[in-house]
C-alpha cells in the first residue's frame, strides 16, 4: 500500500484538497494517509464498497481510555445514532424515524421559505457576508422550530454546536476539548429545561413521548436532539455557502434551481469530506489485512469527483443529474443521513429563493475556505446583493 502525507491543516490543502485526493485515488483502493495513521479510500466504489460492509462501523471495538475533561463531550456523544451499532442503532433510528418522518419534514417547506424570504429583506446594502446574513441563520432557525425551542435561542445553538463539532476537526486541541465538553454540558442543561414545557406538536414532544413509553432513554432524547442540530445545521451552513459560491465560479448564477442542480452541488464540493470506520473482525480488503480494532477513511468528497466515474467531475455541471451516479456527501448503507431529505429541501427552497430575489448577486472577495477539516466550508461569502 502506497504510503502518502499530506498535513490536513496545511492552508494550501485547505483550500484545495483534491490534488492530493487524486495522488490517493491513483494509489489504489487503499493508500495510507501518515498524517492520519491509518488507510483510505478514495474511489467511488471503494468509499461505497466500505460505507456498506457491515465488518466496518461506527464503534470502536477496542476503545481506548478517554481523559477526564471530554467526559462532557461523551456524555452526549456515547448515545448518539451516529456512533451506534446495531442492536442498539437499529433500536434508536427505528424510534426517531417514528417522529422525524417525510410528512413532518415536507410540512416545513413553506416555513424554509418564508424565512429566506425574511432573510433576505434583512440584506444590507452593499458588501456583507451572506454566510452571517442568511447561511448560518437559516438552518439553526428551520431546526429550532422542528425541535421546538425558542428561535431567539438560536445564538446558544449556535455556539454549542460550533464548539461540539470541533471535536471531529483535525485542528482540534486541548482547548477545543474542554469547550466541547462544556458545551455539551450547557446543551444539555439548557435541553432539560426545554423538556418541562415543549410545544405540543414539536419533534421533542414526540421523542419524549416515546421515552415515556419506554422506548428511549433520556440520554438517547438528548443525544438526538443535539445530533439533529450539531449534523443538520453544520452541512447545510457549508452546502449553502459552497454552493452559492460555486455557482457563481461556474457562472452559473441565476440557473433554475432544480432537485438536479441540488444534487450536483452536493457532489461538487461536498461539506463534510472524510468519515472514519473501525473494522469489527479480521477481514482482508483490496489486498490489505485488517486487524479488529484497526481504523480505515473514506473519503467522501474524493469518492464524488472520481473521474472514472464522473465525467470531468471538477466541473460544477448541474446537467449530470439525474442520469449520473448517485454521490456519497450523505454517505450510504446503516449510516446514511438521517437528515438527508431535511437538507434537500432546506437547500432547495433556500437557493430557489435566494436566486430569484437576488439574481445579480455577485461574489465580491475570493472565498476562502475554513480550516475545519475534515468539514469542508467556508470561512465567509463577500457578496452583493446587487
Amino acid at each position: 500500500m502506497e504510503r502518502l502525507s499530506q498535513s490536513p491543516t496545511d492552508p494550501a490543502f485547505v483550500q484545495n484538497p483534491w490534488p492530493f485526493y487524486d495522488r490517493l485515488r491513483r494509489a489504489g483502493p487503499l493508500a495510507f494517509w501518515i498524517d492520519y495513521d491509518m488507510p483510505m479510500a478514495a474511489s467511488h466504489s471503494a468509499v461505497g464498497m466500505l460505507l456498506r460492509d457491515r465488518r466496518f462501523g461506527r464503534e470502536d471495538p477496542c476503545p481506548p481510555a478517554r481523559p477526564d475533561h471530554q467526559a462532557g463531550f461523551w456524555a452526549v456523544e456515547d448515545h448518539s445514532m451516529l456512533e451506534l451499532e446495531p442492536p442498539r442503532h437499529t433500536a434508536l433510528r427505528g424510534q426517531v424515524l417514528r417522529t422525524f418522518t417525510s410528512r413532518r419534514i415536507a410540512a416545513l417547506a413553506p416555513e424554509i421559505a418564508a424565512l429566506a424570504h425574511e432573510l433576505i429583506d434583512g440584506f444590507p446594502a452593499g458588501e456583507f457576508d451572506l454566510l452571517d446574513a442568511f447561511a448560518r441563520p437559516l438552518p439553526v432557525r428551520v431546526i429550532a422550530r422542528l425541535l421546538g425551542v425558542p428561535e431567539e435561542d438560536a445564538p446558544h445553538l449556535l455556539a454549542w454546536s460550533n464548539a461540539m463539532v470541533g471535536m471531529y476537526q483535525a485542528r482540534r486541541t486541548h482547548a477545543d476539548e474542554v469547550a466541547a465538553a462544556g458545551a455539551a454540558r450547557d446543551f444539555t442543561a439548557y435541553l432539560d429545561r426545554v423538556f418541562r414545557a415543549p410545544p405540543p406538536d414539536s419533534l421533542i414532544a414526540q421523542l419524549l413521548s416515546v421515552e415515556a413509553e419506554g422506548r428511549l432513554t433520556r440520554p438517547e432524547v438528548n443525544a438526538t436532539c443535539i445530533l439533529l442540530l450539531n449534523a443538520g445545521h453544520e452541512a447545510t451552513v457549508h452546502t449553502l455557502g459552497n454552493s452559492v459560491a460555486g455557482l457563481c465560479a461556474a457562472n452559473l448564477w441565476g440557473a433554475t434551481v432544480t432537485d438536479d442542480l441540488i444534487e450536483e452541488v452536493l457532489r461538487h464540493d461536498a461539506p463534510l469530506h472524510m468519515f472514519a470506520r473501525y473494522v469489527t473482525e479480521e477481514v482482508e480488503i483490496f489486498g490489505h489485512r485488517f486487524a479488529r480494532g484497526d481504523r480505515v477513511g473514506l473519503l467522501l468528497a474524493a469518492a464524488n469527483r472520481d473521474p472514472g466515474v464522473y465525467l470531468d467531475p471538477d466541473r460544477l455541471d448541474p446537467a449530470r443529474y439525474p442520469d449520473a451516479p448517485v454521490h456519497h456527501s450523505f454517505g450510504a448503507g446503516l449510516h446514511f443521513c438521517l437528515g438527508a431529505p431535511l437538507a434537500r429541501l432546506e437547500l432547495l427552497l433556500a437557493l430557489r429563493v435566494l436566486t430569484e430575489r437576488c439574481p445579480r448577486l455577485r461574489v465580491t472577495a475570493p472565498p476562502r475556505y475554513a480550516d475545519i477539516y475534515h468539514f469542508h466550508g467556508l470561512e465567509r461569502l463577500d457578496v452583493t446583493a446587487g
